[in-house]
């Protein structure tokens, strides 16, 4: 558990990102991305109009789950892959904390699948932040739920012979009302995905790729030194397009499969949101054949788990008031001997 912060009521108008700068050193590798990361998210908590006294940031294990040892807020450094369960507890015992979970492809796709798809369902208001680097790092380098097939680490030295999981297919399938994708290192694009999320009521999912310089170095330099070709932006209500200056485009050929056009193409795709068969498209475009998606694949307004659990509560206390004694002497009784 990491050590619970002093922290007064704080005017939420005059936070700054150094209210949010603990004094605890970072300890990540260095030239991780996971501090970019942490930099995006510190920058962004003193604009959201929240006292800091109710953030709170709920991790597994795993490098990333270090964060909330690096965040000036509450937090818990919890159990390997119940980082959901935990913050689903908090957020319905406490609806007014603003609570974010970091996690990692192994630490929520491997022993905490389970926990990660209800969570996910459920539409408990979590923000969750999945950092992806495609290999277990804390634990010196064996390959991952989203390792590349024929992947060789020390758990795999002939090649990984799983089909890795694609976590943004995996949460449409599980339901999710927000999904996104940015990549870690490029800040802007992380920023703005994460303002999104932050906006979310209900369930607001963010794969992160992060490279990790030690143990999976260059997993993805394809979409970082040739943005342009193999980065596929998705903006709400604009043509899906990529390429130099836009020439390239997607489209749907006469078979229903996705294929690239010219940009100015009458058929290029507009991206919607909340179009389910949209987002499955654009989260199983693969390169090398096309580019990785990035932004937001999926936005729907759902009403929240805990919102929905209080309704409950609510209508349950006004239907029924009964002193403890009446209530566990009422209905059948038992007597065993």
């Amino acid at each position: 558990m990491s050590s619970l912060p002093v922290l007064a009521h704080t005017d939420p108008s005059a936070l700054t990102r150094k209210d949010f700068v603990p004094s605890a050193e970072v300890k990540w590798c260095p030239g991780c991305v996971d501090y970019s990361i942490l930099n995006q998210v510190q920058k962004l908590l003193p604009t959201l109009g929240i006292p800091r006294e109710n953030f709170a940031f709920i991790s597994g294990i795993g490098c990333s789950s270090r964060f909330p040892y690096y965040m000036e807020t509450f937090g818990l450094h919890s159990i390997h892959g119940r980082a959901p369960a935990i913050a689903t507890g908090l957020k319905l015992a406490r609806p007014d904390l603003d609570v974010w979970v970091v996690t990692g492809d192994g630490d929520s796709l491997a022993i905490g699948g389970n926990h990660f798809m209800h969570a996910l369902r459920r539409n408990v208001g979590l923000k969750i932040l999945l950092f992806n680097n495609r290999i277990y790092g804390l634990t010196k380098g064996q390959y991952s739920p989203t390792s590349e097939i024929g992947k060789v680490t020390k758990s795999a030295p002939m090649g990984s012979i799983d089909y890795p999981i694609d976590p943004v297919s995996f949460a449409l399938g599980s339901g999710a009302t927000f999904i996104a994708r940015a990549m870690g290192n490029d800040g802007p694009q992380l920023y703005d995905v994460l303002t999104r999320a932050s906006q979310h009521k209900g369930t607001a999912l963010v794969e992160i790729f992060t490279n990790c310089v030690i143990f999976n170095d260059g997993a993805f330099d394809q979409y970082t030194e040739n943005k342009a070709e193999q980065q596929l932006r998705m903006v709400h209500g604009e043509p899906l397009r990529f390429g130099k200056d836009g020439s390239k485009g997607i489209a749907i050929d006469s078979h229903g499969r996705p294929t690239i056009v010219a940009g100015d193409a009458p058929n290029v795709l507009i991206h919607d949101e909340q179009s389910d068969a949209l987002s499955f498209l654009l989260a199983r475009l693969n390169p090398p054949e096309f580019p990785m998606s990035f932004g937001v694949f999926r936005a729907v307004n759902r009403p929240a788990y805990e919102q929905l659990a209080g309704d409950q509560i609510a209508y349950a206390k006004s239907k029924k008031k009964a002193d403890l004694q009446a209530l566990l002497g009422s209905g059948e009784t038992w007597e065993v001997k």
